[in-house]
This record gives C-alpha cells, sequence and structure tokens, in this order.
C-alpha cells in the first residue's frame, strides 16, 4: 500500500511539476519504487533492468537534454484545467479502454484453456531467470534487440546535432548582433 502510494504521488509529480529538473527527479523516485515492486514480485531480472535502464540511463540522458538545451525551453502553464486537457483525457481515457478490452478479449494473455508456453517453472528453476531471459533475447528475439538499439542510437544522435545546432545559432546570433 505505502509502495503504491508513492508510485501514484510520484507520477502526479511528474505530470504536474512546473519545474523540469524536479519532475525528472520524480520520474527516479517512481522507476525506483517500481523496481522495488519487481523484487517484492520475485522479478529480480525486471527490477535490475529497470534500475540500470530506465533509472540510471534514461533519465540521466532526460536531464542531460534539459540542462544542454536549456530548462527555460518550455512553456509556462498558468493552470491544468484548460478544454484542450479534459479532451486529452477523455481520449486517454477512451484508447485506455480500447486497449484494456482487446487484451481482456485475446485468448493468449490470460491462457484461459490452460495453456503454457516454452517458459516452464521447471526451466526457470534450472537454469534461473536471467540465464532464461537472456537466452530468448539473443536467440528469439534478436531482431527487436537490434532495432532497439538502432533507434536508441539515432535518439543519440539527434540530441547532439539539436545541441549542435542550437550553439552554432546562438554563436551566429550573437556575431550579428
Amino acid at each position: 500500500m505505502i509502495l503504491a502510494t508513492i508510485l501514484i504521488v510520484s507520477a502526479f509529480a511528474v505530470i504536474f511539476n512546473r519545474n523540469v529538473v524536479h519532475s525528472a527527479l520524480a520520474l527516479l523516485v517512481n522507476f525506483c519504487t517500481l523496481a522495488v515492486v519487481y523484487f517484492i514480485l520475485n522479478a529480480q531480472f525486471l527490477a535490475i533492468v529497470q534500475i540500470l535502464v530506465y533509472a540510471g540511463a534514461i533519465v540521466v540522458l532526460f536531464l542531460f537534454v534539459v540542462m544542454l538545451l536549456g530548462a527555460e525551453l518550455g512553456e509556462t502553464v498558468t493552470t491544468w484545467l484548460t478544454v484542450r486537457n479534459g479532451v486529452m483525457v477523455v481520449l486517454g481515457l477512451a484508447l485506455l479502454t480500447i486497449i484494456g478490452g482487446a487484451v481482456w478479449e485475446n485468448p493468449y494473455v490470460f491462457q484461459r484453456e490452460g495453456k503454457t508456453g516454452e517458459l516452464t517453472q521447471e526451466l526457470v528453476q534450472e537454469f534461473g531467470q536471467v540465464e532464461v531471459i537472456g537466452s530468448f533475447l539473443f536467440t528469439d528475439y534478436i531482431l527487436p534487440f537490434h532495432l532497439i538499439a538502432i533507434l536508441l542510437t539515432v535518439g543519440v544522435i539527434g540530441i547532439l546535432w539539436l545541441a549542435h545546432h542550437q550553439k552554432r545559432s546562438k554563436v551566429e546570433g550573437t556575431a550579428n548582433d
């Protein structure tokens, strides 16, 4: 109950905080609390990945971009109660309802017939959770693994290009003055 409260409060802090750096720190709290939930659920691999990838890399990358491009780039928000935000909430709830209905109706999600996949409890106990996940990741799911690596590399190149472009326009702007 305490972890759920921390997760919800930190999620709202990410959304409603006016300072981008404070919002990123609230996101860090959310990711770390989610890792604790994974540890409680006996999913150690997911917890470690959550801490290393999300809490470590993604939040640091986000703070790097904010500091590089400047935290003052965001628009000032006077109030959150606007018609646009209300429409976005309604559309988000509608999308969540559609996705939830599709997942609920999918017979493979809950395995209502009692079928099991290749990943059995005995296999996990024999080889260990991390080894089984690593085996699937680097054999059956190697293409998505590489596609995500390419996507992250393109994102880093885009960030560096934006920073270089902004720096060049500032230098050219001061040279023209």
